[in-house]
């Protein structure tokens, strides 16, 4: 069993920014892809980025350039700058990641962290 332990939200202006941490109970090298999505009220959880062992990460368009998604090996954890932040950018942020062991596919989900940009 993994769990995924989400910290570093907060309350930031328009045009700041923050680092969201991940944290994994197990090797963060087991879980493949590791992902960060979003859910602001009334609204549907969206992708927001994406990183795969051995590839580039990915970004939803409202992301790129301003967030960037990697993965800490000393910490063990996956994290999120996010840069020049909207207020659209506000929502409960959550981690997520597969893990395979041959046929067998297990996802996990954090608790999520909330993000509030606004003056």
């Amino acid at each position: 069993q993994v769990q995924l332990v989400e910290s570093g939200g907060g309350l930031v202006q328009p045009g700041g920014s923050l680092r969201l941490s991940c944290a994994a109970s197990g090797s963060i090298f087991t879980l493949n892809p590791m992902q960060w999505y979003r859910q602001a009220p009334g609204k549907q959880r969206e992708l927001v980025a994406s990183l795969t062992s051995g590839g580039s990460p990915d970004y939803a368009d409202s992301a790129k350039g301003r967030f960037t998604i990697s993965r800490d090996s000393a910490k063990n954890t996956l994290d999120l700058q996010m840069n020049s932040l909207k207020p659209e950018d506000t929502a409960v942020y959550y981690c997520f990641a597969v893990r395979r062991f041959g046929r067998d596919v297990s996802t996990y989900w954090g608790q999520g962290t909330q993000v509030t940009v606004s003056s």
